[in-house]
């Protein structure tokens, strides 16, 4: 079913008065999801600091993977401006609006990138600022596009969703160890569930948009579930992985347990009743998940 927004939709007078400039380009770096790209990062660099945090580099690495994934944020959103407009929850998005051109939306975008990359490069290290740009790319150019094709996207879509933490890692020690990819492997499998939740709480309206994500093109939401609970499964015996290579104690290990096993009964009340509320409670349980691990794990390291 297509849609096309109306004029009022589409240049809404509430929206000329309440937006600025300054706040739409904001808005194209996505702020709210980055926050949980920055966490993600400052605790794979305080994981790898074996001598300590040092604030200069510290904050250079966070800065530049700022910069980075707003970039990749903006020039998405440049790319999806046409689905965006058919949904409802993204047709107000600077781009999808109008309220910016594409070559305003390109520019900022690049510049950001290329500014990370730099900062990365320049006050850090070069092995961060490539992985940083291999993030970009796979996002760009391989996540974007996929998703109007298949719904693998949701998979292609979790590397460069992980790849903060080798970022973090790669700043920190200048190496690409197994650490990073075993921290590279619990955001990979925490990000599956989180997703599913999302697809499916919005089925409809990425219906809409031409997305063939999993609940669009299985309406029924079995294999939805169902991988839900396969991938929160899987995400447990990796989340104890830091133990095993070192990064923390069987304290973090209980914690780590214990934390798999509410997203695991969580995404089990999903696949078992694929509705709404469960699919909520899944999505705000994986949001809480996140942040809880990488506390329990960064403190159980530097307790040592």
């Amino acid at each position: 079913m297509s849609h096309s927004p109306s004029h009022v939709e589409t240049h809404p007078s509430a929206a000329i008065k309440t937006h600025t400039r300054a706040g739409d380009y904001l808005t194209l770096t996505k702020p709210r999801l980055n926050f949980l790209v920055l966490l993600t990062t400052a605790a794979a660099y305080s994981l790898g600091a074996r001598r300590g945090v040092t604030l200069p580099d510290f904050a250079h690495t966070l800065t530049g993977t700022f910069l980075v994934a707003g970039g990749s944020a903006a020039i998405n959103q440049v790319w999806e401006r046409g689905t965006d407009r058919l949904m409802r929850r993204t047709q107000q998005r600077p781009m999808a609006d109008q309220r910016l051109s594409v070559s305003q939306g390109t520019a900022f975008g690049l510049a950001l990138t290329v500014i990370g990359v730099a900062q990365l490069a320049y006050f850090v290290n070069a092995l961060s600022a490539g992985v940083a740009l291999v993030t970009t790319a796979s996002y760009i150019f391989f996540y974007t596009p996929l998703k109007l094709r298949t719904s693998l996207s949701t998979i292609a879509g979790a590397v460069p969703g992980a790849l903060p933490a080798v970022i973090g890692w790669a700043a920190a020690t200048n190496t690409l160890s197994v650490e990073a990819w075993v921290l590279f492997g619990i955001v990979f499998m925490w990000q599956m569930p989180h997703f599913l939740a999302i697809a499916w709480m919005y089925r409809d309206e990425y219906a809409r948009a031409g997305m063939p994500l999993l609940p669009v093109i299985e309406p029924d939401g079995r294999s939805t579930g169902r991988q839900a609970v396969l991938y929160a499964a899987v995400l447990i015996p990796i989340s104890m992985l830091p133990t095993g290579v070192g990064l923390a104690t069987p304290y973090y290990l209980v914690g780590a347990i214990t934390l798999g096993a509410i997203l695991l009964f969580l995404s089990l009340e999903f696949s078992a009743k694929r509705d709404l509320a469960t699919a909520r409670r899944l999505f705000f349980g994986s949001i809480v998940y996140l942040p809880v691990l990488w506390a329990l794990l960064v403190f159980d390291h530097r307790a040592r």
